[in-house]
């Protein structure tokens, strides 16, 4: 006797096995953001330092050269956004420095090709809100908070990744709270 597609959904359904099989999707793939949202940030379970097109090193950068976050990321203290530098504003130092290692030296090649060939590098964000959230880092830095408040120890980090905050409202409005900052509604989304 040959079952029919309704007669399987019945069984599966109906029976343990439909039961069982939901109940595990269940467990697998709604639990653990609950548990996340509740109690731990969602980014420490599901977002991992993503891999970038070139291997930039904050610890260099920041670390051992000691650049100031605004020599790059031109604009955070004037403007809503940060910006990633453009290759132009790499090539200001990769015009001379070129690496002292051979990995290093691969990695700054990608950059200078890039530059050269007025390819863009298509970096992988870190950090990401929800469409509908807007943030402003010229505000917060006015405020007098410094970029590793939310971001933590760049110039410690060989990747970067998203540390500190969970980006969830209840963390910014508890901030806002606790430095008399608007808890508006319409100071953060649109």
């Amino acid at each position: 006797m040959r079952l029919g597609k309704r007669a399987w959904i019945a069984i599966l359904v109906g029976g343990g096995l439909g039961s069982t099989l939901l109940g595990l999707a269940f467990l697998v793939l709604v639990v653990p953001r609950v548990v996340a949202h509740y109690s731990w940030s969602v980014e420490r379970l599901f977002r991992q330092a993503p891999q970038q097109p070139i291997a930039f090193t904050h610890a260099t950068h920041a670390g051992d050269a000691q650049i100031p976050c605004l020599f790059c990321h031109r604009g955070a203290d004037t403007e809503a956004a940060a910006t990633i530098p453009s290759l132009e504003q790499c090539m200001f130092c990769h015009r001379f420095i070129v690496g002292t290692t051979e990995a290093k030296q691969a990695e700054i090649r990608k950059v200078i090709d890039a530059f050269n060939n007025q390819e863009p590098v298509q970096w992988v964000r870190v950090f990401r809100l929800p469409d509908h959230v807007r943030f402003v880092h010229e505000a917060h830095i006015r405020a007098g908070f410094t970029c590793s408040d939310c971001h933590g120890a760049v110039e410690t980090m060989t990747t970067m990744r998203q540390v500190q905050r969970s980006l969830k409202m209840g963390d910014c409005v508890g901030c806002h709270r606790q430095n008399n900052a608007p808890t508006d509604c319409a100071i953060c989304h649109y």
